[in-house]
């Protein structure tokens, strides 16, 4: 796999709500809940896809708020699966937000 250029990457985040490049090799979203519980339920459900992917996110949590940033390390920058991540989260955190 390698990485996606910058068009390709402006593309690809302009198909992504609210996911933004945090620089040049990272891709982030902040996830807000009106429950810290209803965050923690939703960092559990990335947890489990991010590990049967095997791609694996940084994720920081502040009471409500939950960023999740995105990079490739062993590739050096944004890849597909990155890409793909982040739309599978967005779908998560529509199934837990309700």
């Amino acid at each position: 796999m390698s990485t996606l250029n910058n068009e390709e990457i402006e593309k690809k985040l302009s198909d992504l709500n609210e996911w933004n490049r945090a620089d040049a090799k990272t891709i982030e979203r902040n996830f807000s809940f009106q429950q810290f519980l209803t965050g923690i339920s939703f960092v559990e459900k990335i947890a489990h896809h991010a590990e049967n992917v095997q791609h694996h996110p940084n994720i920081i949590i502040d009471h409500t708020s939950i960023t999740v940033r995105l990079s490739t390390l062993d590739e050096g920058g944004i890849t597909k699966k990155d890409v793909d991540s982040a739309a599978a989260y967005n779908q998560i955190f529509q199934e837990v937000n309700v």
